[in-house]
């Protein structure tokens, strides 16, 4: 995209509200209340409060149905056929009435000055400056209070989420928001099939815009952890059962501007979902962008297939 395009694509939408507070959510009527009730408490509320259910059968619903008629503030429900979180995400974006779309997963919270801090460092950015960014991106602390991750380098920080995490080396849970208009121009890929894709390959294709996000040191959300699942082995299966997707996420990963070593990592992953997607090696060098390198890799490749599929077969 040119940056005349970029530039067109990017002016000034009419919006009803500075935040859209999005929500996907899929049968978790007992913990949305920890996000009501965070938006509750706001201290700004310039906001609404947008909720796309992907199909839930419990009394999701009723209960927002309910929170509606007490009327603290605006509430958008949509309701659509079970598709995964990225459709939702999709169909979040298209229906938002705010210029800065947040999203809080359904089993989350935030601190009550969430908002008002995200507003405060969005418009401290020079308004002649802030073409140039997308993004202000906060830290999380876990049910108990604990950091998530590390903090960034600097308590102010501008870069973009390649940068921060291969150069900077900075990892966890973060939380922020981005321009809708840009999200409207960086939609989630869909396959047919698949429910699931990493919101990573969105954040790294608004990074190749040249937008940059302002990464501040406040812990804003709180990420309710379960302690009960094995998130090594639930990420692996959650992407072995959706491979077009993270395929394609690793395929745009390994052609990235970033340090030979994370090249490796993001080729050795798409070799390897691509096993689980019972491609043949031929097609799996030929698909890639770097054969040369992709078929030096392929034996690593398929290990770690193999490794994943013993694990996986120790759950069931």
């Amino acid at each position: 995209m040119t940056l005349t395009n970029k530039q067109s694509v990017l002016s000034q939408s009419s919006y009803q509200y500075i935040f859209t507070v999005f929500t996907p959510t899929y049968n978790r009527a007992s913990t949305l209340c920890r996000v009501y009730d965070s938006l509750q408490a706001q201290t700004y509320r310039n906001f609404e409060w947008l909720i796309v259910d992907d199909g839930s059968t419990d009394y999701t619903r009723d209960l927002v149905k309910q929170w509606e008629r007490g009327g603290q503030f605006s509430i958008n429900y949509i309701w659509q056929k079970n598709q995964g979180k990225h459709i939702a995400f999709n169909r979040g974006v298209k229906e938002a009435k705010g210029e800065l779309f947040l999203t809080i997963d359904s089993d989350d919270g935030c601190v009550p000055e969430a908002l008002e801090r995200f507003q405060y460092h969005w418009y401290s950015i020079p308004e002649e400056e802030r073409d140039n960014f997308s993004a202000v991106t906060a830290l999380c602390i876990n049910q108990s209070g604990k950091l998530v991750g590390n903090e960034f380098p600097l308590n102010i920080i501008d870069s973009n989420s390649i940068e921060i995490r291969t150069k900077h080396r900075v990892s966890g849970e973060k939380w922020g928001f981005q321009k809708t208009d840009v999200l409207k121009i960086c939609p989630f890929p869909e396959f047919p099939g698949e429910k699931f894709i990493t919101e990573d390959i969105v954040w790294n294709r608004i990074s190749l815009l040249n937008l940059k996000t302002r990464f501040i040191n406040e812990r804003l959300r709180i990420y309710y952890e379960d302690t009960t699942v094995s998130l090594s082995n639930s990420s692996i299966q959650c992407r072995a059962r959706n491979p077009k997707g993270t395929i394609a996420f690793y395929k745009e990963y390994s052609q990235l501007n970033i340090p030979i070593y994370w090249k490796v990592r993001g080729l050795v992953n798409y070799i390897r979902f691509s096993f689980h997607a019972s491609y043949k090696p031929i097609d799996i060098i030929n698909y890639s962008e770097n054969i040369f390198l992709c078929t030096i890799l392929l034996l690593s490749g398929f290990i770690c297939y193999l490794i994943d599929r013993y694990s996986l077969a120790k759950q069931e």
